[in-house]
């Protein structure tokens, strides 16, 4: 019998001060059961920093042939691109034929071998390309529930998070700005 994921239930009051963007997101986030924490919890992030009217968590590792998370116009074409990880460059080209924009956010403690691998491929692609610290990530974990009320504020390139079990700050840089 295959395991199921596990589901957490977020409320997370957004401010985006940069953008100007106010928002209280009400997310329901599938943990596949391969998934790490850190991981789940880095694409909460990255939906939180590209938070938009049509964004949506997708299947995720489920569906290899979607994003993470995606936004996609009325006519269902795909505006928005998003993969949490190190994806293949591969997979990045076929995903800049199909979307507007597409966006990339390592996280892990292998990411800069990964970056260092692939940068000159990717600097042919028009992709954004950003690195979570891997401390952050982990230090954002540690802050999980099941159901979770967060306080996300985000300013320049730098998340703020506020959670019952306690408070930290994730910043991240870009490697690329396509």
């Amino acid at each position: 019998m295959a395991l199921k994921p596990t589901i957490y239930k977020l409320k997370i009051d957004l401010v985006d001060t940069d953008r100007d963007f106010y928002d209280t997101l009400n997310l329901t986030v599938a943990q596949h059961p391969s998934e790490t924490l850190e991981r789940m919890m880095a694409r909460v992030l990255a939906f939180c920093i590209n938070a938009e009217e049509y964004l949506v968590f997708t299947k995720g590792l489920c569906a290899v042939e979607e994003p993470d998370i995606w936004a996609c116009t009325l006519d269902d074409r795909i505006s928005l691109w998003i993969d949490v990880g190190e994806p293949a460059v591969e997979r990045i080209r076929k995903a800049t034929r199909l979307s507007a924009a597409v966006r990339v956010y390592s996280f892990n403690s292998k990411s800069d071998t990964w970056w260092a691998q692939g940068q000159e491929k990717f600097n042919e692609l028009p992709v954004s390309v950003f690195q979570f610290p891997w401390e952050g990530i982990q230090a954002l974990a540690t802050l999980v529930k099941r159901t979770m009320n967060l306080s996300v504020t985000i300013s320049g390139d730098t998340a703020y998070f506020a959670a019952a079990k306690g408070e930290c700050a994730v910043a991240w840089r870009p490697l690329q700005v396509g």
